[in-house]
């Protein structure tokens, strides 16, 4: 294969880990904000204690993505940074919102010491929950514009004619599509770490989310066959059809393994489903970066440099892959001693 395909799968291996990981942030964080019942505060300080001594480090692969996007494929960053200008600089306002507000409701002086947090923590709590829908929105909402051929690219400037390509139909669904995998993953890998009544709390939210997410996705099957019929061909061709299937069976698994209460079966089978889903995705989108006007090779900075960063990406990993194995371990590796209330 060629160096701008390989960093380019490289590049996407960074997109499934960060929605694997953060996605389940993001969706923990909604769910956070529709916490209802009678076991609400417990159901957030289950969330707070699932999150709080990982979830920033789960921004290292948004980054990781970022820094291979303009090193090995300027033009291709220089073109999504131009037409994509309001959804990514929205996204990036969610992220640092969500990340002030968690804190800043964790750790004020206001904050009620009895069970019911006060007023000032509640208000912390409607920002963070709000910046954690935000994010996977728009950010699946860009995805959609990338493959639906609205942002075009003449004479090597970004052209948008009529309406914004984040803001079709398609893209509105495929960023309502990311919204729900993110409370998905979140409310199942929640559901695995939780016990007793917290847990089926989080077991009934999880097939909230999973039927939300089967309806969604066949809303978006007519849409794609319109609005991408190309993205809609690459499903089916063959380096592509067996990664949807994969994913389809991995996503009725799942489903099947939550009403069994098997939960472990249904992170790993959740686990898979985004895999699978993302991977098709990108097979189903090759050859192109920004269809339907610039290809990898043509978005692809030189050789050189392409070398380069496959040189030197085994040594940052070699780093980086420990670190955060040791960071999860430390802090995740018992799960959580939830409320059997």
């Amino acid at each position: 294969m060629s160096p701008e395909i390989i960093v380019a799968a490289v590049a996407l291996g960074g997109i499934i880990t960060y929605a694997v990981l953060a996605g389940a942030d993001f969706g923990g964080g909604i769910w956070d904000l529709f916490a209802s019942g009678p076991r609400r505060n417990q159901q957030r300080a289950a969330i707070e204690q699932a999150m709080g001594p990982v979830w920033e480090a789960n921004h290292v692969w948004l980054i990781f993505v970022i820094v291979l996007l303009f090193t090995a494929f300027p033009v291709g960053f220089a073109a999504l940074g131009v037409g994509l200008f309001i959804p990514f600089n929205l996204a990036l306002l969610g992220i640092i919102l969500r990340g002030a507000s968690f804190v800043f409701r964790a750790y004020s002086p206001h904050r009620s010491q009895s069970v019911a947090p006060s007023p000032m923590a509640r208000r912390w709590g409607v920002i963070f929950g709000v910046a954690s829908a935000m994010t996977p929105l728009l950010l699946g909402m860009s995805l959609g514009a990338v493959s639906a051929g609205g942002l075009r690219i003449v004479g090597g400037q970004v052209v948008i004619s009529g309406i914004p390509p984040w803001l079709t139909p398609l893209a509105l669904m495929t960023g309502m599509l990311a919204l729900a995998l993110c409370t998905y993953l979140a409310a199942t890998y929640l559901a695995n770490e939780t016990t007793g009544r917290l847990r089926e709390d989080f077991r009934g939210r999880a097939l909230l989310a999973g039927t939300a997410m089967a309806g969604l996705s066949l809303m978006l099957l007519p849409l794609l066959a319109l609005g991408a019929p190309h993205l809609w061909q690459g499903l089916l061709r063959p380096q592509a059809l067996p990664a949807v299937l994969l994913g389809v069976a991995a996503a009725l698994v799942s489903g099947w393994a939550l009403l069994r209460r098997r939960y472990r079966l249904a992170r790993i089978s959740a686990i898979i489903q985004v895999v699978c889903l993302l991977a098709g995705w990108g097979l189903a989108q090759y050859p192109y970066l920004i269809y339907p006007d610039l290809t990898l090779s043509a978005a692809a900075g030189s050789e050189a440099t392409l070398r380069f960063v496959l040189f030197s990406l085994p040594l940052g990993l070699v780093l980086l892959l420990p670190s955060l194995w040791l960071l999860f371990k430390v802090f995740k590796g018992n799960g959580l001693s939830a409320s059997k209330q």
